[in-house]
Parts: C-alpha cells; sequence; structure tokens
C-alpha cells in the first residue's frame, strides 16, 4: 500500500512537472531588460522568450511580436527551443507510459510484473524530460548571465532572468524528483520458492519393517 501511494505521488509531482514545463516554454518572460545602474527608469518594460518579444507599458498594455525568421535567431536560442520542445514530448510519453503501470489502473492487471516495469520505464521518461528542460533553462540563463556582466553589453541592453526561468527549473526539478519517485515506488521482488509438496506414505511400510 506503501509503494502505491508512493507511485501516485510520484506521477502527480512529475505529472505537475510536465504541465510547467510547457507553462514555461509558451511563457515571454524567459529574460527582461534590467533597469539596474545608471540607466534611467522607462514607461515600458521589455521581455524576450523563445518565440515572441513583448512591451508591456505603464498602463499595463502589452504587444508582443513574434520572431519573424527562424535562421535569423541566434543558435543557442534555437537549441534551448529544440530541448524544450524535446522535452515536452518525452515528457507526453512518460504520461501515457507512467498511467499504464499504475497500480490504480486496471490496464496489465494479469501481469503485474509488465505492470511495475511500466510504471518504472515510465519514471525514467520523466527523468529524461526533466533533465532536457533544465540544461535547455541552466544553458539559456548561463548566457542570461554572461550577457549581463559582459562588460562590453551596453547598460540599456543588458537582461536579467525572467519568470519563465524560475518556472522551468522548478518544473524541471519536479519532473525529475518525480520521475525517481514512480523508479522507486514498486517493491523488491521477493525470491519466492516453490511450495513444499507433502511426499506420500508408503502403505506397506509398518513397524514390522523395522528389524
Amino acid at each position: 500500500m506503501a509503494s502505491g501511494g508512493l507511485q501516485l505521488l510520484g506521477f502527480v509531482m512529475a505529472f505537475l512537472g510536465w504541465i510547467g514545463i510547457i507553462i514555461s516554454t509558451a511563457m515571454p518572460q524567459w529574460k527582461m531588460a534590467s533597469y539596474a545602474g545608471d540607466n534611467i527608469v522607462t514607461a515600458q518594460a521589455l521581455y524576450e522568450g523563445l518565440w515572441m518579444s513583448c512591451a508591456m507599458q505603464s498602463t499595463g498594455q502589452i504587444q508582443c511580436k513574434v520572431y519573424d525568421s527562424l535562421l535569423k535567431l541566434e543558435s543557442s536560442l534555437q537549441a534551448t527551443r529544440a530541448l524544450m520542445v524535446a522535452s515536452i514530448l518525452v515528457g507526453l510519453i512518460g504520461v501515457f507510459v507512467a498511467v499504464t503501470g499504475m497500480k490504480c489502473m486496471k490496464c496489465m492487471e494479469d501481469d503485474q510484473v509488465k505492470k511495475m516495469r511500466m510504471a518504472v520505464f515510465g519514471g525514467v521518461i520523466f527523468i529524461i524530460s526533466g533533465l532536457a528542460a533544465l540544461v535547455a533553462t541552466s544553458w539559456y540563463g548561463n548566457r542570461v548571465a554572461r550577457d549581463f556582466y559582459d562588460p562590453f553589453t551596453p547598460v540599456n541592453s543588458r537582461f536579467e532572468f525572467g519568470s519563465a526561468l524560475f518556472i522551468g527549473w522548478a518544473a524541471a526539478s519536479l519532473a525529475i524528483l518525480g520521475g525517481s519517485f514512480l523508479c522507486c515506488s514498486c517493491p523488491r521482488r521477493e525470491t519466492s520458492y516453490p511450495p513444499t509438496r507433502g511426499y506420500p506414505k508408503n502403505a506397506s511400510s509398518t513397524g514390522k519393517d523395522y528389524v
């Protein structure tokens, strides 16, 4: 029963992490313009994401523009896009595989060993999905920090971490932790011995057989 609760907890955590990865990928706030230092405070906030750049006015109005050409983007941004999309697709596969191996589901009830292996395999897929998202967000964050501390970067062109990065880091951690719980939720296989068979007594063997 305890292993079933751990399995359910792992799936919920991994699923929420996968949803967070989708939200982080779609958000435009991967980096936001920094107004620290001698830079004057402007009436708008600038954001850049994987798919578009946005400007939010002081009135609350947001204007976004989708990137015109994929080929004009930096290679690091294209790689981040690819890793996040791959993380989402791999996580989708992990959802279906893990659901099949859940003890609360009626699928494959006739073969508990295969059902247990499906749950473990789903956990491994979730871990891979989380690692892909963690690499993508960490790589993007490292590039933002490197450009921020670069002395050759103009003050008015410096960016800081956006909220999408923090959501991506939290979601990737949830997916990895939930996948680990799925892998550890199955009980160890105990060595089963065949039942001892009672040997039939020989009908002719009585006390008279002793010499």
